[in-house]
């Protein structure tokens, strides 16, 4: 049994998230801890809401709330909808609890103490009107590089590319929209990043097993220009963890706290301690999965992320880790993403643009959107949905091949040897060939969903059903039974099993459909399939079962059309 530690990238609160969201982290992650979990390894997946920073204040103020009210009633809408989608994290944690807050000024303190932090004063955007210094996202203009008049003063969501505030044509402040703004004096803390840039490219050198996203991504911030920069890790702001705390190697940090980019990693660590304190454990439960001196040593480390956020897991992260100093577990694999576009477009939480998760489940169940979107993860390159796209996948592969399995083998059974898994006769040359190439098939699959390979596991999985109804279909019981009626028991006892066995191998992807196709099966056995032929002997003779409902129902063009006349336009 392995040790496996999982997260996926913490969302931001302000709103809730859209669908390219979810594929680019949660979503996946959720597949490789449900995988993992049916294997029999010790899993660990942890996410949490990402609470600090300009996007939280921004969002509380246009809600007319204190951002701290704001941020407790978002958490609570998005571990709704992560519920919802039937994400199954261990612990859904905040990066504004005590322990992150606790964990964050440590870190710092052993990095200041160690002189990996540097006070800088620098020169930055200050807001006459609104009285304060705006950070980066609170600043609005126009990009130099592409021409969209809504860039944000850290990056221009429109080209992606990195700016500083005074990049912008035309600054304003995005809080009151005033163009009253000076570049005065601030100081601020600086991780030295700089100064672990070897200790950093060795260790990003030795993840030769890593996707070529990733690490392409890492050594270009590593290499590319004037290579890697030190890093502000403060704010002036008043949401946060404070800069200035009892023991902290530095002063006149009062009124500033870390920037998010610092903290939101660490909380990682931190909800897993939440964890353990919502469970009622010591610290000894989360040290073993983030300590090697306490246990830690046997565990496999996994992130899921969009590509965005690479940087600051392969660079500013692992610098904080590295230079503490102190025995943390690093990442060991980093499964990056690319994005999902919509019908033609972007999506974009700040925008309102696309399909969010709340809409998604309102539409249809979370088994049709878990399908359709890790069946077309963004792995290689961007992807995009579809609504054309969307309905023909889900009634193709979920309506026509695996609902109309399930629905095709109970209700004959029933109709000719009632709701009991029928006994007699002995299986053909055909079912040899089934099992023989579902053999093949299922260790594919294995193989490609170790290896987080997520579209070839889809298709693997997916071609595992369609054998299941080429049998059927080859087989036709239905006629059989009119001459040799156990002989066709024989073959409705094969495909009884083989639902029971699809129930397994699908629960990763679609776990609302297993659960419901085990339950027809009246059974609970989970087991993951050894020999196929052992498993498609599980349910024996005289085992009772029941017909299902309809598994999957199929997306109606006049649905289809409705739902992209509704989604067309922009969500406020």
């Amino acid at each position: 049994m392995a040790r496996i530690l999982i997260t996926s990238a913490i969302p931001y609160i302000n709103g809730i998230k859209h669908l390219g969201n979810l594929v680019g982290s949660q979503l996946p992650a959720d597949l490789y801890a449900r995988y993992n979990r049916m294997r029999g390894h010790e899993v660990m997946f942890i996410c949490a809401t990402d609470e600090h920073g300009t996007p939280a204040e921004l969002a509380a103020a246009k809600a007319g709330k204190p951002v701290a009210e704001y941020c407790a009633e978002m958490h609570g809408i998005q571990a709704e909808i992560a519920r919802g989608f039937r994400l199954s994290f261990d612990h859904f944690g905040r990066s504004s609890s005590e322990r992150n807050h606790r964990l964050t000024q440590h870190m710092a303190r052993k990095l200041g103490e160690n002189g990996l932090i540097a006070e800088v004063v620098e020169k930055q955007v200050f807001s006459v009107a609104d009285n304060r210094f705006l950070p980066d996202r609170y600043i609005e203009g126009t990009c130099p590089n592409c021409g969209y008049e809504k860039a944000r003063g850290d990056q221009c969501e429109n080209c992606t590319k990195q700016l500083d505030p005074t990049d912008l044509i035309n600054p304003r402040s995005a809080v009151s929209g005033s163009t009253e703004l000076e570049v005065r004096e601030t100081k601020h803390l600086y991780l030295r990043q700089r100064t672990l840039k070897e200790k950093l490219g060795e260790w990003i050198d030795s993840k030769t097993d890593w996707p070529v996203l990733t690490t392409s991504i890492a050594k270009k911030w590593l290499n590319d220009g004037e290579g890697l920069q030190d890093r502000g890790i403060t704010r002036d702001l008043s949401w946060g963890v404070p800069a200035q705390f009892e023991g902290a190697p530095w002063t006149g940090m009062e009124g500033k706290v870390f920037y998010v980019w610092f903290d939101a990693p660490i909380e990682y660590i931190a909800g897993t301690a939440e964890w353990a304190d919502a469970n009622g454990l010591d610290d000894t439960a989360w040290e073993r999965w983030w300590r090697t001196d306490k246990g830690a040593d046997d565990v496999t480390y996994v992130q899921f992320m969009g590509k965005d956020n690479v940087p600051f897991h392969t660079l500013s992260f692992p610098a904080t880790i590295i230079g503490s100093e102190e025995p943390w577990k690093l990442v060991d694999y980093i499964k990056s993403f690319n994005y999902l576009n919509y019908d033609g477009g972007q999506f974009s939480t700040s925008q309102g643009r696309g399909v969010f998760m709340d809409q998604a489940l309102s539409i249809l169940p979370a088994d049709y959107w878990r399908w359709w979107l890790l069946s077309h993860a963004p792995e290689n390159s961007d992807s995009e949905f579809t609504w054309e796209n969307f309905q023909a996948s889900v009634n193709k592969d979920l309506a026509d091949v695996l609902g109309n399995f399930v629905s095709r083998v109970t209700k004959f059974c029933r109709s000719k040897f009632g709701e009991v898994i029928p006994e007699g006769g002995q299986t053909d040359e055909r079912a040899a060939t089934l099992v023989e190439e579902l053999e093949t098939r299922v260790r594919a699959y294995e193989g490609h969903m170790e290896a987080m390979e997520i579209r070839k596991a889809a298709g693997e999985l997916r071609a595992i059903w369609v054998a299941g109804n080429e049998y059927l279909q080859s087989a036709a019981p239905w006629a059989v039974f009119k001459d040799d009626p156990e002989r066709a028991a024989a073959m409705v006892r094969l495909g009884l099993n083989l639902v029971r066995l699809y129930a397994v191998l699908s629960e990763p992807f679609i776990p609302d459909a297993s659960a419901r196709m085990l339950a027809a099966m009246g059974t609970e056995d989970r087991t993951w399939p050894g020999a196929i032929a052992e498993a498609l002997a599980a349910l024996p003779a005289g085992h009772a079962f029941e017909t299902p409902e309809v598994l999957f129902r199929k997306i109606a063009d006049e649905e289809r059309e409705d739902w992209q006349g509704r989604f067309a336009g922009v969500r406020t």
